[in-house]
């Protein structure tokens, strides 16, 4: 693996990981606010753990393409 590969790795893991920090930290300091219902009655714990999922997916898409151009 080459130096760019892996520099680029790392920038989209700690782009995942501050999204899922805020999603631990939003479980941790403010509970009530997970509760909340924001569309078709799914709450804000529902919503932000699919957005977790599909930020995984396109990332690693990202990474895939950033890959696929070297």
């Amino acid at each position: 693996m080459n130096i760019k590969a892996s520099r680029s790795g790392l920038i989209l893991f700690f782009i995942y990981l501050a999204f899922y920090l805020g999603f631990v930290g939003l479980n941790a300091f403010a509970p009530e606010q997970m509760e909340t219902v924001l569309v078709s009655g799914v709450n804000t714990a529902v919503l932000y753990g699919f957005a977790l999922i599909f930020g995984a997916v396109l990332l690693s898409a990202v990474y895939g393409l950033l890959r696929s151009n070297e």
